[in-house]
């Protein structure tokens, strides 16, 4: 089985989004917990349902952060734990990241072209947390090795 890599927007309302270990992205979504209790559930049935997941993103931080990484070592899957200015920084110019508002803009137009550049699903509509588990995604694939660089079709 190829190995995947999971990201994850932390929050009660997480984004998330798998890639292959060919570094495209394979599929991304929003998952309202509401609650800590079923984000932990939530959690345990995502990587149990999930084969082949060598490596978890976590973007962000504090004890939803501390439920995943638990959950992750249980199973064997490194973690990484970065926050959002670790992509931004790689992927987004310092005009696009002068505010929180134009951050969150760039960052999904950039996912849309991941999404396009990965051949997957096209979004109705793609929410920030969504939008923001796929860049911190792709940072983990390169980070990982799984892409040399940036593909020339999401530069720029």
């Amino acid at each position: 089985m190829p190995a995947t890599l999971l990201a994850i927007d932390l929050g009660l309302r997480t984004g998330l989004a798998l890639y292959g270990a060919d570094g495209r992205l394979q599929w991304y979504r929003s998952q309202n917990y509401g609650t800590r209790n079923r984000l932990k559930r939530g959690a345990y049935g995502l990587l149990g349902g999930l084969d082949g997941v060598a490596h978890l993103v976590l973007e962000g931080g504090g004890d939803l952060a501390a439920l995943w990484m638990r959950e992750a070592e249980r199973r064997g899957v490194a973690c990484h734990l970065i926050q959002a200015d670790a992509w931004r920084e790689r992927f987004l110019l310092p005009r696009q990241r002068r505010d929180a508002a134009t951050a969150k803009a760039q960052a999904g137009a950039l996912a849309r072209r991941v999404i396009a550049w990965s051949g997957a699903d096209r979004p109705t509509s793609l929410r920030h947390d969504a939008a923001e588990a796929i860049l911190a995604g792709l940072w983990g694939v390169l980070a990982v090795g799984w892409l040399a660089e940036l593909p020339a079709d999401l530069q720029g």
